[in-house]
């Protein structure tokens, strides 16, 4: 059903309530997500991204309903992933000629994908298309945020940008606004998401910003491609982004562990204590990795300045879910934190030296050898791992 967000610019996309795992099963998506397309009616109507690809033939019909495909004078694919672009096979099947625009790096993705040569226009930034009663559309290159091929798209006169992944939030509702809906939950999923999908991207995040800026650009509303719209003070987001491509951190120490006897588990206990008496301050958290989401894990790291990574020794080396875990942390590609290590072991123990080679490995700043202990701690290994905790406070 067609929402009106300003003028004759109105929302046309899919909410799915359903979604639980996003990317594969790479990304957990506890409040569902929405597929945000735009159908802007001037002189010229264009429609501004499509849904994803189970929904294209509901989508196609509810647009029918809306407008006379024929109509359509053009397509905007500010980027060609398949959560956006996926109606296009179906929507162009009706009507093959309709120029569609977007950057070089899409016409590749949307060819790759989908095997079609559609009426492509190329568009660098600051190129314009007019939409006629004096408004133009005018296009940025967003590159890496999060796809090469990814672009903004924005409307003169109303002043909305159209920023489709940068800004968005994975968030199922039916009230569209941000003014409209839990404010915890809008901030939780919005830096989940940056912290999962676009961290990596921060050193480019940071310079097209600052270009967005110096193009001078009234920003009255924000309409990402997932979640919500930003229309109330669009601009907190825009500022969220900024200090989160800031190698973002809190005054919080994670610890992060994976046990097989509860050894490794009582370790990073006393470890959390010792944290907690070296400094009240600091917010420390302790997550079994075996019982967490490693979506919000990873959004713990985000906000951390140290992260302490626990796991017993198993054949000669560590546990394959904090390995994994620690591969993760990698990708993502983490700036300005400390790295600690525990572990338990029975024969070698050779956990906390690899452990401390993979963080490395990963860009963190290793604090020491680490705490190693044999077999369960006893009370006086507790007490050591309780000084071990303080010890990192100090470092």
């Amino acid at each position: 059903m067609k929402k009106l967000i300003k003028n004759n610019v109105s929302w046309i996309g899919k909410v799915d309530w359903e979604l639980r795992k996003f990317h594969g099963d790479e990304l957990t998506t506890p409040h569902g997500s929405t597929y945000n397309s735009y159908l802007l009616q001037e002189e010229k109507n264009v429609l501004i991204d499509t849904v994803w690809l189970p929904f294209a033939q509901e989508f196609v019909e509810n647009l029918a309903k809306e407008i006379d495909l024929n109509q359509i004078d053009y397509i905007i694919a500010n980027h060609g992933e398949t959560d956006h672009s996926g109606a296009l096979p179906a929507l162009m099947k009706l009507i093959p000629n309709t120029p569609i625009f977007c950057t070089a790096n899409a016409v590749k993705s949307l060819k790759g994908q989908y095997h079609h040569d559609w009426n492509f226009n190329i568009v660098k930034t600051g190129d314009k298309l007019s939409v006629g009663n004096g408004k133009e559309l005018i296009f940025v290159e967003m590159p890496m945020l999060h796809w090469p091929d990814s672009m903004a798209t924005y409307l003169t006169k109303d002043n909305i940008l159209f920023s489709n992944d940068a800004f968005g939030q994975h968030y199922a509702t039916n009230k569209l606004f941000n003014d409209l809906v839990d404010q915890c939950v809008l901030f939780k999923e919005a830096m989940k998401y940056y912290a999962n999908i676009l961290n990596p991207f921060s050193p480019i995040l940071r310079k097209k910003l600052e270009e967005v800026i110096s193009l001078g650009l009234a920003i009255d509303i924000i309409a990402t491609s997932h979640g919500v719209i930003w229309r109330d003070n669009p601009m907190q987001i825009f500022e969220k982004y900024s200090q989160w491509a800031n190698d973002y951190q809190e005054n919080q120490i994670t610890i992060i562990y994976d046990t097989m006897w509860n050894g490794t588990k009582r370790i990073a206990e006393k470890i959390s204590e010792g944290i907690g008496l070296a400094d009240p301050a600091v917010e420390v958290k302790v997550f079994n990795l075996a019982k967490s989401d490693q979506n919000d894990l990873i959004t713990e790291v985000f906000k951390s300045k140290t992260v302490i990574i626990g796991s017993p020794t198993i054949n000669n080396s560590i546990l394959h879910s904090i390995a994994g875990f620690i591969h993760l942390m990698k990708e993502l590609k983490f700036k300005n934190k400390k790295a600690a290590v525990f572990g338990c072991y029975g024969w070698s123990g050779e956990s906390t030296k690899i452990l401390n080679q993979f963080l490395g490995d990963a860009g963190l700043a290793i604090i020491d050898e680490g705490f190693r202990n044999q077999w369960n701690p006893d009370e006086e290994q507790q007490a050591q791992a309780i000084e071990y905790g303080k010890k990192i406070v100090n470092t």
